[in-house]
């Protein structure tokens, strides 16, 4: 079934994309800004646990379709934060796809500002972390990457949040790859709560008190629940996640490439 939607797909896709292209003016990855935007607590001033999970438009014509995902952690006294996240180009020259390392947890993902997904700080998230860093070197597609369906950076971000539910993901319509299930046809929804049917990550539905109810046609999806109104292209309507507490903007990031 996944190799037939391709056949039909990918040409549509590739359609669309080029049609983007002309209409989206492409930013040098080596000049787009990393800076940070002042979600996340600087490391100096704040000694308690935190976790966080961010999203932010993918780079090039990608992002007019969906987001890149990230999950940052900062062990309680620790001074810097630990981001884990997948990028699909490190299979060039590497044999994973997982990456680890330290870096501001709400930089521009090369100029696109980031969405805050998920804030848990103080008692018991040193725990959490411990999961999230477990679940992270136990992603069982670390050699695999593809845009769409899956599995990419939203399929590693889902693969966490399912691990540790007690994140409270929501993840947005754009996260295009958090419904890939590879093999398997029943899971919990991204989240880690409630039941989640899948094809493929190209057909299914998903349901839980995090989501809500959510539709996938085509690896786009659509639905509703208590973060607001989700559609393709455009994510959600409703209500952002806020802080748990008051943010300083980090030190500023370099604008290298990964």
């Amino acid at each position: 079934m996944r190799r037939t939607f391709s056949y039909i797909l990918f040409p549509l896709m590739a359609v669309l994309f080029a049609a983007a292209g002309a209409s989206v003016i492409a930013q040098d990855w080596r000049s787009a800004s990393r800076e940070p935007v002042g979600l996340a607590p600087d490391p100096a001033a704040v000694s308690e646990a935190v976790v966080q999970v961010y999203g932010a438009r993918a780079v090039g014509a990608k992002g007019l379709f969906g987001v890149h995902t990230w999950v940052a952690v900062k062990p309680t006294d620790a001074t810097s934060w630990t981001v884990y996240e997948v990028i699909g180009w490190r299979l060039r020259w590497s044999e994973s796809v997982v990456v680890v390392r330290t870096r501001e947890p709400d930089g521009r993902w090369f100029g696109a500002t980031p969405e805050l997904y998920a804030d848990k700080r103080g008692k018991g998230v040193d725990e959490l972390i411990e999961r999230v860093d477990k679940a992270a070197r136990a992603y069982p597609y670390a050699r695999e990457y593809t845009v769409w369906p899956g599995p990419n950076s939203n399929t590693f971000t889902a693969w966490i949040a399912r691990a540790v539910p007690e994140l409270h993901v929501d993840l947005p319509a754009t996260a295009i790859g958090k419904d890939y299930l590879g093999s398997s046809i029943f899971a919990a929804a991204p989240s880690g709560s409630g039941y989640q049917l899948s094809l493929g990550g190209l057909l299914g539905v998903a349901a839980s008190g995090v989501e809500g109810l959510e539709f996938n046609v085509l690896g786009l999806n659509v639905g509703f629940g208590p973060s607001g109104l989700k559609l393709p292209f455009i994510g959600r309507i409703g209500p952002g996640v806020a802080p748990s507490a008051a943010a300083q903007p980090a030190v500023a990031a370099g604008a290298s490439a990964d």
